[in-house]
């Protein structure tokens, strides 16, 4: 991918991230709309590897490559935790029971889920990939 960045897993990068994102999408001249529902998106994966994958060890870190081929962008957050926060175990959760019992949190992925065209999470050789995709035109 073209362009990456290393954080250590502190929600201080959180902002490190969008930042990041939010920049290399200034390029291609996206609506704000379109822009900040890819930042909401990767952000909430972000933040779900680095408290929940990774337990905010700062001595862990995050590999961020963004690019955009064929008019899609596309994301590549890359851990080496082998606990890591396992998405594949996730349900949708029902968000009327939710609202009637009060439950707050437990709906980012199914917002990532809603806002990316792709969510791909895999692990390999001791690596965790996950890999967000969305159309841009």
């Amino acid at each position: 991918m073209e362009h990456a960045i290393r954080i250590s897993c502190t929600r201080r990068n959180l902002k490190v991230v969008r930042d990041f994102v939010s920049d290399f999408l200034l390029r291609y001249h996206l609506s704000d709309l379109l822009v900040n529902q890819i930042i909401l998106a990767v952000d909430e994966v972000v933040a779900n590897l680095i408290i929940h994958g990774n337990g905010e060890d700062e001595s862990q870190f995050l590999d961020v490559r963004v690019a955009v081929v064929n008019k899609e962008f596309g994301i590549e957050i890359e851990d080496t935790n082998l606990t890591s926060y396992s998405p594949a175990s996730y349900h949708e959760p029902d968000l009327q029971e939710y609202v009637r019992i009060g439950k707050k949190g437990g709906v980012g992925m199914m917002l990532v889920n809603r806002i990316m065209d792709r969510v791909e999470f895999t692990t390999h050789a001791g690596h965790n990939l996950c890999r967000l995709y969305k159309k841009l035109g």
